[in-house]
């Protein structure tokens, strides 16, 4: 076969074993090779720089509002004198905000457990891998599972009276029903035709959280009851 270039004929089907594969193509066959075009690179160095430069300019951005800027911290604390209403940091008042319209159990425990086990199972499920448009297949079945499961959900935020997230996800179904029915294939449309389910579910998480934590900061007053940020000002 030629020892001057270094090549050595076996049999096998190892391919990490023998990385230099050579094909016999018998007479009458052509070879086919299925080759699809991946917009894919390789998580280092392209993500992991890219983190590491995000990180730094977060840490340079801290410290400079650190230094220019005082802690909005309140007085010390006193145990005879309890704010009211005593809230969470702003991290935790989106949970807090779920606190005030369902059970301790569910708000506490059954939500936030969901939602771990969720971001650590579905990485290991096949779930549109090849980042498809929501729309792109299975039209007609996709239009009754989504409409089931925001029917689903619609009705238990109504049967709790949950409307700071009833509203965000009534809204953004509506977003997701425009390409089904609209007969546009360009502009914000289109575009919105192209986003898969991961896409629209990320939405939706993010709008949820960001609505519960703006309601627990600034529309929350004595008693979490509701309360208009302007209402001191008078």
């Amino acid at each position: 076969m030629g020892s001057k270039k270094g090549f050595k004929v076996e049999s096998s089907s190892d391919a990490k074993k023998v990385p230099k594969r050579i094909a016999f193509i018998k007479s009458r066959t052509s070879g086919r090779v299925r080759a699809e075009e991946e917009d894919m690179v390789m998580t280092v160095p392209n993500l992991i720089v890219r983190e590491v430069i995000a990180f730094e300019i977060l840490v340079i951005i801290l410290a400079v509002v650190s230094l220019l800027f005082n802690a909005p911290l309140e007085w010390i604390a006193n145990p005879e004198h309890t704010p009211n209403p005593a809230k969470a940091p702003w991290y935790f008042l989106g949970l807090q905000e779920l606190l005030h319209y369902f059970p301790p159990i569910v708000a506490g425990v059954i939500l936030p457990g969901l939602v771990v086990v969720a971001l650590i199972v579905i990485p290991y499920f096949s779930v549109n891998l090849k980042q498809e448009g929501l729309w792109k297949q299975s039209r007609r079945q996709t239009l009754m599972v989504i409409l089931i499961s925001v029917g689903i959900l619609s009705a238990v935020l109504l049967l709790y009276g949950v409307y700071v997230m009833l509203v965000p996800t009534l809204l953004i179904a509506g977003i997701m029903l425009i390409p089904y029915f609209s007969l546009k294939e360009d502009g914000i449309v289109g575009w919105l035709a192209t986003r898969p389910l991961s896409w629209w579910v990320m939405t939706w998480f993010v709008t949820i959280v960001v609505i519960l934590t703006i309601v627990g900061i600034l529309f929350r007053g004595p008693e979490w009851t509701w309360t208009w940020p302007w209402h001191e000002i008078y």
